[in-house]
This record gives structure tokens, sequence and C-alpha cells, in this order.
């Protein structure tokens, strides 16, 4: 391109969930660590505008940017490998990109022309993408397709990709994730599948240039020939990536294979040395751990079907690996479902065998008075206990009720007649849940908070302002404010105007850690620097032994 721009998209075959995400975070982490500028894009073929709307329990997390935009998970993925801060730009959906085709067709800025989904469509998605690259002022942008070759809902974003290939053929580059199935009655990795996958891709108009090739183990040498021969790609194009303990592994095996500078080759970038000393400090921490510290995400988005989705809720549980990798410490995550404490009381003692307890954000009433259980249980008998948004909100609920005396306290959002309303909605929502207006219009992004000395949220931080990233309605009344003060809970971080209580906490005098946030921390924390909230858990929570003996 006359810009000196390079693209990369990376499309998924042979099933969902096979790892694009993490293929494109890895190949943006060696390229970033060969000196390059790096962004990333995620693309999902939903008509939904953004994901704020989506259940969780099906499409997984929510992750809010700094700007406030409801994307994918896999943007998450993204700035905590390639550690960069992204933009809504960065993100687009169907429904997004038809919303845009839609309205310049209303304010005339097609000339006239009859308004077609080809080209049309495609011609927007690569507007997007291109502006992205320009705005970001980045050398190599990386765009993942969501879905899995072969669907309709992706073949418009196919299009745009093999549109941009046939203009600037040099500077576009296929990779894609495919499956290698070993069907345990056959005991033999299967190439087939990926070779449909490939022939399905080429019905599109596009040829792989490299295959990251995903399955239970290592790719012997006869399964890469094959998938060489049978799909048209270089033998050494073909890459092998095995299950593995650690997502943050998969940068390294992949430069071990060479892949950033077969990537650059094929873009005509001369190749840079690569740095990738922190990446195998990382990894030389995580398998060097032997002590584990096990702690419990009571929660309720988890079932889908007989399994367990832990996508629901991936950027805490990713937080807690990196603090836990800090510390050398090997985490045991335990998901439990807040709703068995209602039903069966007495299963409030298994939480004696955690280290720590986290309740992550979330809406709605299912499983509140277990979560508020599990809550009063963690204050009583001094676990660590670290509440996420909702999960802060519940704690202050829970010392209401349980120390203030106040029995009926709860949040508007559960019970709209409580008499004792301790969480109530911040008034500038009140309008959008009148009108039905739900999407995008909660507290989001990235806002300021001022913290108070000597408090653990001081020490964890080191500063005295903080910018953390908000997803929810409703607030912590003013009202109660003085009144749980005065009973001992602290709020240790405010907003600038002091209007809105952003931490709160119990002294360590009193509490090894008792700290909610009405912000998501996890969102900003890195496996390369971890967030400082969940490194004081963290600490509190391995400190066991110590800690028991104390009190």
């Amino acid at each position: 391109m006359k810009n000196g721009k390079k693209y990369i998209f990376v499309i998924g075959g042979v099933m969902s969930g096979v790892g694009k995400g993490i293929t494109t975070s890895s190949i943006g982490t060696i390229l970033k660590a060969r000196g390059f500028s790096v962004t990333a894009i995620k693309i999902d073929p939903y008509i939904n505008v953004d994901a704020g709307t989506m259940n969780p329990t099906e499409h997984g997390e929510v992750f809010v940017l700094d700007d406030g935009d409801e994307t994918d998970q896999d943007m998450g993925n993204y700035e905590r490998f390639m550690d960069i801060t992204l933009s809504r730009t960065n993100y687009m959906t169907t429904g997004r990109v038809y919303e845009t085709v839609i309205h310049k067709e209303r304010n005339l800025e097609y000339g006239g022309k009859c308004v077609e989904v080809v080209p049309h469509i495609p011609l927007e998605v690569i507007s997007r993408i291109e502006k992205v690259s320009q705005k970001t002022k980045s050398e190599i942008t990386i765009i993942e397709i969501g879905g899995t070759v072969g669907e309709y809902q992706n073949i418009l974003f196919l299009e745009a990709a093999r549109m941009m290939k046939i203009k600037h053929p040099d500077d576009v580059l296929f990779v894609m994730v495919s499956y290698l199935p070993i069907p345990s009655k056959i005991g033999e990795m299967k190439t087939k599948p990926t070779q449909y996958a490939v022939r399905t891709l080429n019905s599109a108009g596009i040829q792989p240039d490299v295959i990251v090739a995903r399955s239970e183990t290592f790719l012997d040498q006869k399964r890469k020939e094959k998938i060489a021969m049978f799909c048209n790609i270089p033998e050494r194009y073909v890459i092998s990536a095995p299950d593995i303990e650690s997502i943050y592994e998969v940068p390294i095996n992949f430069e071990r294979d060479d892949l950033s500078r077969l990537i650059l080759k094929k873009l005509g970038l001369k190749s840079k040395k690569a740095d990738l000393n922190d990446w195998y400090n990382l990894i030389d921490r995580i398998k060097s751990a032997k002590k584990t510290v096990k702690i419990g995400v009571v929660g309720k988005y988890f079932g889908t079907g007989d399994f367990i989705l832990s996508d629901s809720y991936i950027s805490v549980l990713e937080a807690i690996k990196h603090a836990g990798y800090k510390f050398e410490l090997k985490p045991e995550i335990g998901w439990i479902n807040s709703e068995q404490f209602e039903k069966e009381p007495e299963k409030i003692e298994s939480l004696k065998d955690f280290d720590g307890i986290i309740v992550p954000g979330g809406f709605g009433s299912r499983g509140i008075e277990g979560k508020i259980k599990a809550i009063q249980f963690c204050r009583e008998n001094k676990i660590p206990y670290f509440g996420l948004c909702y999960g802060m909100q519940l704690m202050v609920i829970e010392f209401a009720r349980n120390v203030l005396g106040l029995k009926d306290a709860n949040t508007t959002e559960v019970d709209r007649d409580t008499k004792n309303p301790i969480i109530d909605i911040m008034p500038e929502q009140k309008k959008n849940l009148e009108d039905k207006n739900y999407g995008a219009t909660m507290r989001l992004g990235a806002y300021p908070a001022t913290l108070k000395k000597d408090s653990i949220a001081y020490g964890a931080y080191g500063a005295k302002k903080i910018y953390e990233r908000h997803r929810h309605r409703w607030e912590v009344s003013p009202e109660y404010i003085g009144k749980l003060e005065k009973a001992g809970l602290g709020f240790s971080g405010k907003s600038p105007d002091r209007r809105l209580m952003e931490i709160a906490e119990l002294p360590k005098d009193i509490h090894p850690f008792f700290l909610g946030t009405q912000f998501h921390p996890e969102f900003k924390s890195r496996p390369l620097s971890a967030h400082p909230l969940f490194l004081e858990f963290i600490k509190a929570a391995g400190n066991k032994q110590e800690r028991q003996s104390k009190f």
C-alpha cells in the first residue's frame, strides 16, 4: 500500500472456540517484540450494535474499553497480551456496520446510488479497518474475523478481506486457525476437517498464507506434510499449536516456530531482533510456582447446559493469575454458584476451603441472597474478600444489614420498594430505564477517583488519583454514607466531586482484606503488570497460615 500499512486477517476453521483471539493476541505480541507498532480489530458477526446486550453465558464476558465501548472478550486478550489501550474504532459488529451504511444512505452520502449489500457493506468494513490503521499510526493491523469459515454470518467480512487482498496483494496476509481432532476411538489426529475448512475459505476467494494447527498435542511431521500438500501452503507455514497449561506460552511457542519472521517475510518487512525476555521470565515464574492459592469466584453466569463457561468472568480469572504469578503462586480457581447457598445454607462452610473469595460484577436478582451470605461469611471469618462492581454493592448491603442492623437494606435494582435503599439508581439513569433505553447507556468507561491516604487502596496504588473502567447504573446512596462510615466501613476511593463511592474497605486491623470497587479493575490487569488491587488481594490470600494465627 502507498502508506506502507500491512494487514493480517485471522480466520477460524472447523469449530468455534479454537483460539483465534489468543492467536491474534500472540501474533501481535511477537511482532511488537520485533519493534513494530501493532494494533488489533475484532469483527463480531452479530446484529447487536455492541456486546453490551449479549448474554454472558452464551457470548462470554462483556469487556469495557476506556472510552466506554462494550466489546467482545477478545478485545481484553488483545490489550493484555500486547499491552495496548484500544478504542471503539477497534471493534465492529454486523449491526454497527449496517447502522453506519443506513445512516449514510439517509444522509445522501452515496450520491443517489442504489445502496447494496455488496459492495457497500464490505467497503464500509474496509474503510473502518483503514481508519483504525491510520488513527493508531500502526505499521501492522491484525483483524480477527469472528465465527467459523463456512458460516453465512461472516461471509461479507471475508469478502472485505478478499477485496483488500486483490487491491493490495503484497500488504495483506491470511492466517487460518483450524482444529485437528483426535477421536478417542480412533486415536489418530485427523487433518480432513482442516482440509475442508481451507477449501471452504478458497470458495470465498481466499487462500491462507499460514495455518495455525490447534490440537491436543503437537503436530507430527506426517500431518504437517498432509496439510501443506492438500491446503496448498509451504510446510514451514504450518504452525503447531498444542494445548498448553498457560495461554501466555503461546507467543513463546510461536516464536520458536519462527512465526514472526515468516510473517514479516511474507509482508515484505525487514526483520528486527525479537525481545521477549519479559515473556520468558513470566513463563519461568509460572512454571516454577509450587505453592498454590485457592480462590473462589462466587457468581451465577456459569451454566451453559451441562458445562461451565468460565469465559463469563475471563478478565477476573486472568487478573487472579497475573497477581498469583507475580508472587510465584499457582492459583486454583473454584467456581461457586451463589444459588446453592440459598437452597442449602449449610454449604456456606465450604468457603473455609478457600484462601480468598471474589464476587464479580453482574445484574439482576438471581442468586443475590446467596452472594450476600457468602460476603457475610467472609467478613465474620476473616477470609479475604474482593467485591467487583455488584460485588461491592452487595458488600455494602451486607454491612448495612448485619452491622448497622438495617435488616431490609437492599438495592432498588432488586427491590424498588425497600425502605432502606442502600444502593440506588443514579439520577441520570432513571430516564434511560423509563424509556427502556438499555444499550450503551450505563456509566461506561474510565473515570477518575481520588484515594484516601492510609488506606489499603492508597497503599496498593501508591497514588492519590486513579482512572478505572466502569459498567453500572446503581451507586451507594449518599443518604447512608455517613452511617456506614461511622459504623466502620471506610470509603477510601471517591469521585473527585465526592458524590460517588468508588472503593469501600474495612481497616487492616479489623480484617486482612475486605474491599470492594465500584469499577472493574480486572479490565486493566496485564500478565506483565498485574493490577495493584489484585496484588494486594492475592498477597492477603497467600498468607493464610499467618492470618489464622493473627486473627
